[in-house]
Formats: structure tokens, sequence, C-alpha cells
């Protein structure tokens, strides 16, 4: 690998183990084996580089997560079984991504403060739903229209965090996956 690449898989490791705020530039030039003003050079700042780092990271765990979801679903069963297997699927990957959650986080209030972290993140969560809603689908993401990114994928996407912050506070009393999609379920017949 190069230099841009060790500083990619770097601070990738670096989000996974120390978060978005405890990140230093001398903590993923180490974990990169390059100097700090390489970063400077690929990236241009430190910022710059976590968020790249953090989109191909959030990217990995949705190609991940889809084919987990995949494979968690079986064909021949009902909408509501698959459903529940693929928020299964999603719920389980929580556990082994927490840090990555916790970075996202971290992410989002300190973009408060930084206009193009803001607006880079803005892109990748439109990305993000786009993706949601083309995983729900079962269609190719350049099929899904407009209107079922805003009202599948943001909804969706909406649902993910809320339940992923429940299971990163407090993981014994978070949903399960069947409750996720029996809520749903009463939600629906209430608006109905």
């Amino acid at each position: 690998m190069g230099n841009r690449e060790d500083l990619m898989a770097g601070a990738i490791q670096c989000l996974k183990e120390k978060g978005w705020s405890r990140t230093t530039v001398r903590d993923i030039a180490t974990a990169a084996g390059v100097s700090h003003a390489a970063i400077g050079y690929h990236f241009g700042s430190r910022e710059a580089l976590l968020l790249t780092a953090f989109s191909q990271a959030m990217d990995d765990w949705g190609k991940e997560i889809q084919l987990e979801m995949r494979s968690a679903v079986d064909p021949a069963a009902t909408a509501a079984e698959q459903y529940v297997a693929s928020w299964r699927a999603m719920i389980d990957s929580y556990g082994r991504n927490r840090q990555l959650w916790i970075a996202s986080i971290e992410a989002f209030t300190q973009s408060e403060h930084h206009p193009e972290l803001r607006k880079q993140l803005a892109a990748a969560q439109r990305e993000g739903r786009r993706g949601m809603a083309a995983g729900i689908l079962g269609i190719d993401e350049d099929t899904l229209t407009e209107a079922d990114e805003r009202r599948i994928g943001a909804v969706a996407t909406a649902l993910n965090s809320g339940v992923m912050l429940q299971h990163m506070l407090d993981p014994e009393n978070a949903p399960t996956a069947e409750e996720v999609v029996d809520g749903l379920m009463a939600l629906v017949s209430r608006v109905s």
C-alpha cells in the first residue's frame, strides 16, 4: 500500500479504537506508519482524512450488512419474517461495530462547528439512505426513485439510528428485531 492507503487504514483503525474526537494526527500517523506531513499532503487536514475514512468504514459496513441481511433472509418467508431477519442482522452488527457507531455520533456533534464536515456528513447520509431504501425494496440503487429514497430510505435510516442508539446506551432493554417489526406494525395500524 501507498501512504494514502496506509493513512486510510490507520484512520479507520483509530476511529474504531479511539473514536472521532480523541483521534489525533499523531495517532493516525503512528497507526499508518507515516509522517504527520503525509496527512496534510494527501488529505489536507485531520478532519478531511477522518471523514474520508469514516465514509469508507460506513460504506464497508453497508456492504457487509447487506450481504448478512441477504443471507439471513429466507426468500420463501413472509415479508414480515424477512424484515425481522433483516433487523436481526442489523442489530447484531451494532455490537461488532460499536466504536464505529460511537465515532459517527461524535462526528455528528462536531459537524455543528464545522460547516464542511456537516456538508460531507449530509451527503454521506443521503447516500446511506439510498442504500437502505434499495436494500429494503430489493432493487439496485440506480433504479431507486427519489420519492422512495425520501420516504422509505429516510424513515428506515431514522429508525435504524434510533434503534442503534438504544442498543449503544442500554442493550439489555433495547428492542429486539421482533419488537421493532411488531412496533412498526402497531404504529401502522394506528394511522391506517
